[in-house]
């Protein structure tokens, strides 16, 4: 967590006329801090990283990761006592440091940190909590708690297109890992994707369109990243890929959005499997060489060219749109809850109620 990037946002949430406040926000105590240095290094690495870029949003993340599982990381409870965030400040920059004149920058001086990092503790500490009694107790209430995750699986460190990865795990049972809620707690995973595929940054994508009809599809579906608004690249749905993460991450139903971006294609197209180096293959490998090798193998199917924003109700779909989504639902092995037709948030055929007692 950014703690000057989190203050920000809880400005901004707050100039809309919304209350932000110790009961409606809660910062877990473990929390581990994402300093100027993890950024500035994120940038450095990025643009001398020639062909092996991985694209990261340069917003410091990777770095800080580092230093969480290097055990020198400083955390939100450190704000607390200015002596513990002395000696943790000279651990983590003894590390630092020590790189950053190996590559002529200049070293960062912990005193001038310190005071930064001090002077915004108290508006930091008082939204900090023990994240995991919390949940406990809400459970014992009988509330619902929902989880989301912020990137996709396929960005998992461990099971994602690695090393074009984020630097943590992003599967469903991070959940429980990263709250400390315990994996029982979990008794609905809904996944999210497109009707059509999507990826931001470098890294394999075996369906990507680079032709009139990918630009349309960004087009059309106002397809730019939203941390660093870079634009995404574009292709047909990669049903191998969806049904591969639906078993890793444990899905139960696919929240399926933008169907209305597909509404004027004459043929709409399905990636059904891989072929590498001629061999037919129903899964992405591991092996990066063998990802950028990935052919994909396609079904096709006819296009409905009419309007589908709006629609509210599954039976109203076109014909074609039925067969897609019904052939799609199908391969995918796993059920379609829902069916965004526009990006409005009432525009949606609710098909499956995970929330439902």
């Amino acid at each position: 967590m950014d703690p000057w990037a989190l203050l920000d946002e809880i400005n901004e949430i707050k100039s809309k006329g919304v209350e932000i406040n110790e009961k409606n926000l809660i910062l877990s105590e473990a929390a581990n801090l994402i300093l100027p240095f993890h950024k500035e290094m994120d940038e450095i690495r990025e643009d001398s990283a020639g062909k092996s870029k991985i694209g990261t949003t340069r917003r410091g993340i990777g770095p800080a990761y580092e230093d969480k599982v290097g055990r020198r990381s400083i955390r939100v409870m450190d704000l607390i006592s200015e002596k513990n965030l002395d000696h943790r400040l000279e651990t983590v920059l003894m590390h630092h440091n020590a790189i950053r004149k190996g590559l002529g920058k200049e070293t960062y001086k912990k005193d001038k940190l310190k005071k930064e990092l001090l002077k915004i503790a108290p508006e930091i500490l008082k939204f900090s909590q023990p994240v995991w009694k919390r949940i406990d107790e809400f459970k014992s209430q009988g509330k619902k708690i929902l989880f989301e995750g912020a990137q996709g699986i396929l960005l998992d460190v461990d099971h994602g297109t690695y090393p074009f990865v984020t630097s943590s795990n992003t599967v469903a049972s991070a959940a429980a890992t990263g709250s400390g809620c315990g994996p029982n707690s979990i008794n609905y995973v809904l996944g999210i994707t497109k009707a059509y595929t999507t990826r931001v940054g470098e890294g394999p994508f075996p369906t990507e369109l680079t032709d009139n009809i990918g630009e349309k599809l960004g087009s059309v579906g106002k397809e730019f990243g939203t941390v660093t608004s870079r634009k995404r690249r574009c292709g047909w749905f990669d049903g191998v890929l969806v049904r591969q993460t639906i078993k890793i991450s444990g899905i139960n139903g696919i929240a399926l959005t933008k169907l209305d971006v597909l509404d004027h294609l004459d043929e709409i197209k399905m990636c059904i499997a891989y072929e590498i180096d001629g061999k037919k293959v129903d899964y992405l490998p591991a092996s990066v060489d063998d990802q950028f090798k990935v052919k994909p193998i396609y079904k096709n199917f006819k296009g409905w060219n009419c309007s589908t924003k709006g629609t509210k109700n599954f039976d109203e779909l076109p014909e074609n749109a039925k067969i897609y989504i019904k052939e799609l639902e199908k391969f995918i092995e796993a059920k379609v809850a829902s069916i965004s037709t526009s990006p409005e948030r009432n525009d949606t055929i609710l098909l499956v109620n995970p929330f439902s007692d």
